[in-house]
């Protein structure tokens, strides 16, 4: 380089970064065809990391402080330039920063349900979202395996990955856990932390920190959840056949009264399906209890209570009905009158 070249090329003695938006994870310091200058200064603030990279080879790392720039203060640089002595000239080098900050409230969910292996269930399928947030504690393997030779690098350029592999890992977590759905989706904080404890190395091997991850909802498709409240209601009544078809005939009774019961009409058609979905709510648990015992023979249903007939039950309802209308009788006494009747039937 000739004397006039040498004294026209710029040098650069003060080397720093001063983020202007959020969401910057590396940055790289504008060299040009400048060099940085033999006891430059070097300011790394608080919640920022620097980098050297000498013909792509990443050389020396600073955290938080202020530096001058020599031979001591970089040791891998000077190694890797192959300096038997203390440089005293300016020399070229690319320098990256990169923000510490802790990244918070980013977006993971499940576009479409996922299938888990569970052991209370065999196989569930489920949605699942929450946010999560991380920082970068390794720049030299992020510069390495994520950021490269960019210019800028940010959090929206990392989104897509992360998601990906936040999706890739629930399957795993949960199965390493070992805990079951039911528990999971009941304690939002165990679901949360068997995530962290399976998604923390996965992030490590690209120099990331996973700080924490919080899980908002969980949730079955809409035919799997009824499926599941079956499930929940016979095991609320056990091995008890006679009540699961009692919590059967209570779950058809809103319908019977939705459609007029299926027969008759008015009060008489309502009390009519309501006492046929009792008896053959009995008459079912009689031969599933039957049957579970071995399968012996099943006495006929058993006649209403002696002396007393369905059509004699129907028909006093009716002229029941009929004073109601009428203000004989009050709403109240009606009710009454239409549960002792109705009692007889079954």
């Amino acid at each position: 380089m000739g004397l006039m070249d040498f004294i026209k090329k710029q040098f650069i003695d003060i080397i720093q970064w001063t983020e202007d938006a959020d969401g910057t994870l590396a940055w790289r310091f504008p060299m040009a065809d400048m060099e940085i200058q033999n006891g430059a200064s070097l300011t790394v603030r608080e919640s920022q990391m620097a980098l050297f990279v000498n013909e792509g080879k990443a050389a020396d790392v600073f955290g938080p402080g202020t530096y001058k720039l020599t031979t001591q203060t970089l040791p891998v640089l000077t190694y890797l330039k192959n300096w038997d002595k203390l440089f005293e000239s300016p020399f070229k080098s690319d320098v990256y920063f990169f923000s510490t900050r802790q990244q918070v409230d980013q977006k993971w969910g499940t576009p479409q349900p996922i299938t888990i292996r569970d052991k209370d269930f065999g196989a569930v399928r489920l949605r699942a979202f929450g946010n999560y947030s991380f920082r970068v504690a390794d720049p030299k393997l992020f510069q390495t395996e994520i950021s490269g030779t960019r210019d800028s690098y940010g959090v929206s350029d990392l989104d897509g990955q992360l998601r990906a592999l936040v999706l890739q890992n629930i399957s795993n977590a949960i199965a390493a856990s070992g805990i079951a759905f039911l528990d999971l989706a009941s304690n939002q904080l165990m679901f949360a932390q068997a995530l962290t404890t399976q998604l923390a190395p996965e992030f490590a091997k690209i120099g990331l920190k996973l700080e924490g991850m919080t899980l908002q909802n969980l949730s079955l498709p809409e035919d799997l959840q009824k499926i599941l409240d079956q499930k929940i209601g016979m095991g609320m009544v056990g091995n008890d056949m006679a009540k699961f078809m009692q919590y059967q005939t209570a779950q058809a009774i809103p319908k019977f009264a939705e459609g007029g019961g299926g027969g008759g009409s008015g009060i008489a058609g309502d009390a009519m399906g309501l006492g046929a979905g009792v008896a053959l709510g009995q008459v079912l648990a009689q031969n599933l209890a039957a049957g579970l015992q071995g399968g012996a023979a099943v006495a006929p249903a058993a006649a209403p209570a002696a002396g007393v007939k369905a059509e004699d039950v129907m028909a006093t309802l009716e002229k029941l009905g009929d004073l109601k209308t009428k203000g004989i009788l009050t709403q109240e006494e009606f009710d009454v009158k239409k549960a002792e009747l109705l009692k007889k039937l079954v």
